[in-house]
């Protein structure tokens, strides 16, 4: 997008802004500045007025000049085709550098002398306006012979380019960017020059009238124009046009590219005579949308356009045109983007860039700057009136409160604060005090404002991102970990640690044989499953351990010596009671057979098979059992931690072990859903060497162990960190007794335990025991 300083300051007052200022409130506002040209015309060119212009007598393309410059009358010879008597021109007097370098010295031309050259825009560093010398007029100001050029604050600008981004359509046009920067400079707009009817003008109504559907997403004004001869574009108009490169052919085309530039406001225009059968024919102009979703201008049978995406060559105009219809519509954008997303192959014109983004609704704004420029030429005569289609729609509000945009932001900012930049931004304001919440009714070159985001992003382009305090970040996650999370984190622990020690995983179905349950005495559900995989497969499984047992089988028929299998998965009990349980087998010898040991490693026992699976799960107790049908009566326990019941471990029983082939097996189920994530404490540890002492007590042969840990639990000695079974030994010397040995292992937190120290509690130990269970030392 192309602006200008001078170009802005006919909006709003720039004149206490240097560009340098303007170009860094438009980045502040996130309208990103690309380019900065100044253009400045050289000292030493001035206003020159043509007396006589005749044809050089030895050149065929040359010309003399008599050049009046104020104070004097200079001879100059020039090329240009469109040099002739009778205007102002701009003149490089001897001495004057131009742009290029290029310095102005006295010379002969063909034999004739030439103090000076008449200039074209181009030499001076102006865009190109035509292929001559400039031809001046008071569009840019007063024209006194001799003043220099540089003085014409019109030649003298600096020309902005900025990049927009796709949402910015409102700021495709002077206008828009001048809003834009009125808010941020809390400068108050101009008003506009406006254009006023003469009641002597011919009415509108007697060329055309206009038809439309009832409801339409867009809006339209039509205005007319007789022209009496080509007019041509006056100086100030004709450097602007060429500034932001038009390429149309004509120059009332020309000059509605340059409104729509200046307003945002997409104008088309229509020969009314190519359209008329005769001079004094009404024409009728139908709008109605097409099943594409486009809404179709035509004239008759001829189709004059789709509004907003392009126009068709009928009724164009051309330098003949004598009466112009003028268009100026406005179309929801996104009902244009859809249509041309929805087909491609639709033929787009320049104007569709600036309509998918969203052109300005303000149409007769628009008009009225169109006409006010339009009646300064003499050859332009205005019709009164204006045919107009209204849009009717209303742009949602959005309601938020001051302290909501505060918080996005970082800094505390007044409902009244965010009243005014949205007014000044174009918005409706109303404000619920009570509530304190405000309510934001976006304009219609607005489209994108959507939410109270968005309105916050208004608020911070227009205050400026610098002038937001600066703090520290803070970042803080939300803590995520969660029932869910936990049990999944559990459950990988459980198996990595599995697989750590050497066993591998094994994944079954859901479904199990009826037939091996009923063999394990283990009682499933009675409802069997309509359609299953396979006879053998067609009750849900209430246990992990038939599927392990059968894994054991297969691999020990696949010549493994060693068997060391775990699963994790969901069984359903007989209650149809969902649960999820880890199941764990080991089966034959400790290891396969190797040199590294003599090919004969030892067999599988309870004790290695219940360390492993507490180096799996953490601490746990056992306690004796005989309710487990498939396991041997004799090596059998129900597993607990922290006094809560989670599963039971034990070796699988001779008749099982026989008919299914296996080796020494043991198994362990574990009801995962009763286990809980051991928290790891750190605990302060003694500094002081820990001392040990073993004592053998002759206890009955059917005492269980459990009764002497519990009596030396209850003594609650601080210094006692462990006590553990070494040994039993018995002989018929014994009787009904056995030998039991336990280590003893102490230490304390503050000192290095004396033997007087043990000695006492070892006592101590002893008296309790044979006072509750009545045994002794050996």
């Amino acid at each position: 997008m192309i602006i200008s300083k001078n170009w802005l300051n006919e909006i709003i007052d720039l004149s206490n802004c240097s560009t340098e200022q303007i170009c860094a409130k438009l980045n502040s506002i996130g309208l990103e500045v690309d380019s900065l040209t100044s253009i400045r015309i050289p000292n030493n060119i001035v206003v020159g007025y043509v007396k006589t212009c005749v044809k050089h007598e030895n050149s065929d393309h040359l010309h003399v000049c008599e050049v009046d410059v104020g104070d004097r009358i200079l001879q100059i010879v020039c090329g240009a085709k469109n040099a002739t008597s009778d205007i102002y021109v701009a003149v490089a007097m001897v001495g004057a550098i131009m742009p290029n370098g290029l310095e102005i010295k006295e010379a002969k031309l063909r034999g004739v002398k030439s103090s000076g050259m008449l200039c074209s825009s181009t030499e001076l560093g102006l865009p190109k306006i035509n292929d001559g010398i400039m031809i001046l007029d008071d569009s840019i100001g007063e024209l006194r012979l001799g003043k220099a050029l540089s003085e014409y604050e019109a030649l003298n600008d600096d020309i902005i380019e900025i990049e927009l981004t796709p949402n910015r359509g409102d700021c495709l046009s002077i206008y828009g960017v001048a809003r834009d920067l009125s808010a941020a400079f809390d400068i108050i707009m101009r008003d506009g020059e406006l254009n006023i009817d003469d009641d002597r003008q011919l009415g509108i109504g007697r060329l055309l009238s206009v038809h439309c559907e009832d409801k339409i997403n867009g809006a339209f004004a039509y205005r007319a124009v007789g022209i009496t001869q080509s007019f041509h574009q006056r100086l100030k108009l004709a450097i602007r046009i060429a500034m932001i490169g038009s390429n149309k052919n004509t120059n009332l085309e020309r000059v509605l590219e340059y409104i729509t530039h200046y307003t945002g406001v997409v104008f088309r225009a229509y020969d009314y005579n190519k359209l008329a059968n005769n001079i004094d024919e009404k024409i009728a102009i139908t709008i109605k949308k097409q099943s594409s979703g486009a809404y179709e201008i035509s004239c008759g049978d001829k189709i004059l356009s789709l509004a907003g995406i392009n126009q068709s060559d009928e009724a164009r105009v051309d330098e003949n045109s004598k009466i112009v219809i003028i268009e100026a519509s406005y179309i929801d954008p996104n009902l244009i983007s859809q249509i041309l997303g929805d087909n491609k192959s639709i033929k787009k014109d320049e104007f569709t860039h600036r309509t998918t983004r969203g052109s300005e609704p303000n149409l007769n704004y628009a008009m009225d700057i169109l006409f006010s420029l339009l009646s300064k030429n003499s050859s332009v005569s205005p019709y009164s009136g204006t045919q107009q289609v209204q849009l009717d729609k209303e742009q949602s509000a959005i309601s938020f409160s001051a302290s909501e945009i505060s918080s996005m932001i970082g800094m505390q900012i007044s409902s009244s604060g965010i009243a005014k930049i949205l007014k000044k931004l174009g918005f409706d304001i109303n404000a619920n005090v009570e509530q304190e919440q405000i309510y934001a009714k976006a304009p219609l070159y607005r489209h994108d404002i959507l939410n109270s985001h968005d309105i916050c992003e208004e608020i911070v382009r227009i205050i400026g991102i610098d002038n937001i305090p600066v703090k520290a970040l803070e970042y803080s996650e939300k803590n995520r970990t969660n029932q869910a999370y936990e049990r999944y984190k559990l459950s990988r622990d459980i198996r990595q640690k599995a697989a750590n020690l050497g066993f591998f995983e094994s994944v079954h179905y859901l479904f199990d044989n009826p037939l091996e349950l009923k063999e394990l005495g283990v009682a499933c559900s009675s409802e069997v499953l309509l359609n299953p995989i396979n006879s053998e497969l067609s009750v849900l499984k209430p246990t992990l351990i038939n599927h392990l047992l059968n894994a054991v089988s297969f691999n020990i028929k696949n010549s493994k010596k060693s068997i060391k299998l775990f699963e994790f998965g969901d069984v359903i009990n007989k209650d149809g009671i969902q649960r999820a349980k880890f199941g764990f087998v080991f089966s034959g010898l400790l290891g396969e057979p190797t040199l590294l040991n003599g090919a004969k490693p030892a067999t599988i026992d309870f004790i290695h098979f219940a360390n492993l699976i507490q180096n799996i799960l953490g601490k746990i107790e056992l306690k004796k059992s005989i309710d487990i049908e498939f396991l041997s009566e004799f090596e059998q326990a129900k597993v607990y931690q922290n006094g809560d019941y989670i599963g039971y471990i034990g070796r699988v029983n001779a008749v099982i072990e026989q008919s299914r082939d296996l080796f020494k097996t043991y198994i362990c189920e574990i009801d995962f859903d009763n286990l809980k994530p051991i928290k790891k404490l750190a605990n302060p540890y003694s500094k002081f060497q820990s001392l040990s002492r073993d004592l053998s007590i002759i206890m009955p042969k059917d005492m269980p162990y459990l009764r002497i840990k519990e009596v030396i639990e209850g003594l609650d000695i601080k210094s006692l960190k462990e006590f553990l079974p070494t040994d039993i030994y018995s002989d018929e010397s014994l009787g009904d007794n056995v030998s039991l040995s336990v280590k003893f292992t102490f230490q304390d937190d503050a000192k290095t335990l004396e033997d007087e120290e043990i000695v006492a509690i070892m006592d101590r130990i002893l008296a309790a025991l044979k006072d509750n269970l009545g045994v002794g030392l050996r």
